[in-house]
């Protein structure tokens, strides 16, 4: 069972892992701009223990990447846009000989980083989370929302939603419980827009952060009597609104939370109060997956593992971190096909990797991450990739999935997201790229 606990490791802004002061030519460098401490350090834990493991576990067990060794550095943001920031420009130089995509796991600095990113040519990967209408690749060429975008996530769980339903919302009830930031703001439009499309009625109720005082809101949800809560919620404010539901007596499987409200760190410190909460996701948690019981294996085997608590090892976000890895080395060998093996590649040819990824199930069966993400497509039009979701439930001490792979609205969503690319080109005097002419 997972333990989650302070971490005292990291104090200062930044701290070096498995790094060099001095990039050799045959390195490959990841700049990690990660949080272990404050009131996300416990996601931030599992999340980037596991994608420094994978990279481990690339260099361990296959020597790196057709034979360059990975290497990196990790920033402590403490999940504040202020300090991300200075985190990427502590790390960019580094970059811009050779890098790997940043992955920040925060739409804050997300949004903060996506015009420097292309002034200084470092893909920014932002993995189930960041701004929904980047999927637009002419308009953001180095921004990548990959696997599904909070657009397409809400619309796909209201299609779960509905098809409980027997296939219509009219006249339903629906609350959007959210963290009042970035994050909690992306999925407003679509689901407004869905409310228009299905009849339903909604209703808006924002959460300060961090979240741990949700009094007011559960009262007024109680008031409301919704027949379903969406759920945007992160770090202590997940478990808080657990318990206050059942305080309150709101049934937990008529909760449905965002991906990053479903982990064993949300779970397991509401006790009793979790069991039916559901949630969405891209991933399994567990070691059923061949990859994850090989990285225990081969990492952990030789002592090299990344977390302080290895029975993490397996649950949700861990498993997460480990998929955002799998689609930065995906790209990076994508890059090295086109410019060249044995031998780093810069952040442009990172970047055309990304932008050309075509991870089939065959591919994820022959690295043992069947069911760590759906099969990813992008393209420079869809820097997305994929759009699909699962469902999966609390069962008191484990996540299980109760969907298979469901997939957003995408001739509502899409077109939300391309008329706010292309506002955004207008307000930042962008001419957005002929796709037609990308290859």
């Amino acid at each position: 069972m997972i333990k989650v606990r302070k971490s005292v490791l990291m104090t200062a802004v930044s701290v070096v892992l498995g790094s060099q002061a001095a990039l050799a030519a045959e390195e490959q460098f990841f700049p990690v701009l990660s949080y272990r401490v404050g009131p996300y350090g416990a996601n931030g834990q599992a999340f980037f223990g596991g994608f420094i493991d994978y990279l481990n576990y690339v260099n361990l067990k296959n020597n790196g990447i057709n034979g360059v060794k990975l290497v990196w550095e990790e920033c402590e943001t403490e999940y504040n846009n202020a300090k991300g920031i200075e985190c990427y420009e502590r790390l960019k130089d580094k970059a811009k000989v050779s890098t790997g995509p940043i992955h920040t796991m925060s739409t804050g600095v997300a949004y903060a980083l996506i015009d420097k990113s292309v002034e200084d040519h470092i893909p920014l990967a932002m993995v189930g989370y960041g701004r929904t209408d980047a999927v637009d690749g002419s308009v953001f060429p180095y921004a990548f929302p990959l696997v599904s975008t909070y657009q397409m996530q809400a619309s796909a769980i209201l299609k779960f939603i509905k098809e409980k339903e027997k296939g219509s919302l009219e006249g339903k009830k629906i609350v959007y419980l959210y963290h009042d930031s970035a994050y909690g703001k992306e999925p407003i439009v679509a689901l407004q827009e869905e409310a228009k499309l299905n009849k339903f009625d909604l209703t808006l109720i924002p959460v300060a952060h961090p979240g741990n005082e949700q009094g007011a809101q559960w009262l007024q949800i109680r008031w409301e009597q919704p027949d379903y809560v969406i759920f945007w919620g992160w770090g202590v404010m997940n478990q808080t609104a657990i318990k206050a539901a059942q305080k309150v007596g709101f049934p937990r499987d008529r909760i449905i939370g965002s991906w990053w409200a479903g982990s064993e760190e949300d779970t397991i410190p509401a006790g009793d109060a979790a069991t039916g909460y559901m949630s969405a996701t891209w991933n399994v948690s567990g070691k059923d997956v061949p990859l994850i019981a090989d990285i225990e294996k081969v990492v952990y085997g030789a002592g090299k593992g990344n977390l302080q608590d290895p029975s993490r090892i397996g649950t949700i976000l861990y498993n997460r971190g480990v998929s955002a890895a799998v689609l930065s080395i995906e790209a990076m060998l994508k890059a090295q096909e086109k410019y060249g093996k044995e031998k780093p590649v810069t952040g442009e040819q990172v970047r055309w990797g990304m932008e050309n990824l075509d991870i089939t199930d065959a591919r994820l069966k022959e690295i043992g991450a069947t069911d760590l993400l759906p099969e990813i497509k992008t393209s420079c039009t869809d820097h997305e990739g994929s759009g699909k979701i699962k469902i999966q439930q609390w069962d008191g001490a484990q996540w299980v999935p109760v969907s298979g792979w469901i997939e957003g609205n995408k001739e509502l969503i899409h077109p939300l997201f391309k008329a706010s690319a292309e506002q955004y080109a207008k307000e930042k005097g962008i001419t957005p790229r002929d796709c037609s002419k990308e290859s």
